[in-house]
């Protein structure tokens, strides 16, 4: 089955520093009708194979598996966008959420005591169909004690499709859940703050350090009903952004039961958010954005001209020196302005330009090169 898109090599000729809107819809597009055509294909296999044994078709659970199958929007950057792994994501809020499902299973990771949340969310104020997808409340120390094991961490994890924390201890998960959980991060929770937070004159108020709380104190460390409802329901309509050592970052950004509008909207937000808030230098330390299926190849929407993030990262080539028989390259004196050495340099930097003219070509030629490849390509 191929994988093209009409116009691939559009983003070629796009605005420098913005994704166009056309390439990312026709790329869209392309792989949503690839994965459609795909599980079609299946589930006329999976159909014949059904007939010959003689049972019956598990069609529609194959089409509802093929709807729920993720995609993904990588971003490529030149430069490392962080220098450590940062154990608590933060969360964009899509125009169209991942999570519509009425039968979505929730589990929420509270800070100690849990009784305060839980008496928060049975409250009559709290809204009941949110509610109602909210199948457990678990405490920090109790989930420590609790899920000790690697079976048991497996069955907590298959149990609920989204997991919440409270951002207070989410740092603290990692050694809690282990690689079960963090090997992956479709099932990574998603920090909430559900604090009650004092506030003076619009300011946050900080608590006093080594003060003892008593446990009325603690219950009511919660905010309201609808404050925790609002944060609950905008950490499901959001999609998490996990960093970590690297110049790529990936993010779940649609579903194959989205339409390619749906989908393009997702990924221009998701986009200027990673680039506004993460990326350091912002676009110019972009390298490329991709959209692919977990077994689609990867289609560009947006590649740099550039592989550097700044000119001061380029750096010049001084003249040639031979030393017994090796070609050296030999370190001009940059505070000398007259001599010899003033012609050198003036040589070397036009030298440069017409260098960097030339790399520019060859990248211009080699981005419409991947542009035209991924419009031909075929996917196994």
């Amino acid at each position: 089955m191929s994988l093209t898109t009409h116009a691939a090599k559009g983003s070629a000729s796009s605005t420098p520093y913005q994704l166009d809107p056309e390439q990312t819809l026709k790329a869209s597009k392309a792989l949503l009708d690839h994965l459609r055509a795909e599980t079609e294909r299946l589930q006329a296999s999976a159909t014949k194979q059904s007939l010959l044994k003689g049972g019956d078709s598990d069609s529609e659970d194959n089409e509802s598996a093929g709807d729920e199958t993720p995609i993904w929007l990588s971003l490529t950057t030149k430069q490392h966008i962080v220098d450590k792994n940062r154990l608590k994501p933060s969360k964009i809020t899509v125009p169209n959420s991942l999570n519509t499902s009425p039968d979505l299973n929730i589990c929420i990771i509270a800070a100690d005591p849990q009784r305060a949340l839980k008496n928060v969310i049975a409250d009559d104020s709290f809204p009941s169909e949110l509610a109602a997808r909210i199948t457990r409340i678990i405490g920090l120390t109790k989930l420590k004690a609790r899920y000790k094991s690697f079976e048991q961490r497996r069955a907590l994890r298959d149990e609920h499709d989204i997991f919440l924390a409270d951002d207070r201890i989410v740092t603290r998960l990692p050694d809690a859940l282990g690689k079960v959980f963090y090997k992956s991060t479709s099932k990574r929770p998603v920090p909430i703050r559900i604090a009650d937070l004092k506030r003076v004159d619009g300011k946050r108020v900080k608590p006093e350090k080594n003060k003892k709380k008593s446990a009325e104190e603690k219950s009511s460390a919660v905010s309201s009903p609808a404050v925790v409802a609002k944060e609950i329901k905008r950490a499901i309509d959001a999609v998490s952004v996990h960093l970590k050592p690297g110049t790529n970052v990936a993010v779940r950004v649609g579903l194959a039961s989205f339409s390619p509008d749906q989908l393009a909207d997702n990924i221009s937000i998701v986009t200027k958010n990673i680039i506004e808030n993460h990326v350091v230098k912002g676009w110019r330390n972009v390298r490329s954005i991709h959209v692919k299926s977990p077994t689609s190849t990867a289609l560009p929407i947006w590649l740099a001209d550039e592989l550097w993030a700044d000119e001061g990262d380029v750096q010049e080539s001084g003249p040639a020196i031979e030393v017994d028989g090796e070609t050296l390259k030999r370190k001009r004196n940059q505070s000398s302005h007259k001599g010899p050495q003033a012609g050198q340099r003036k040589k070397a930097k036009t030298g440069e330009a017409i260098a960097n003219a030339g790399r520019k070509q060859r990248l211009a030629a080699e981005k419409e090169k991947a542009f035209t490849s991924a419009a031909k390509a075929v996917i196994v």
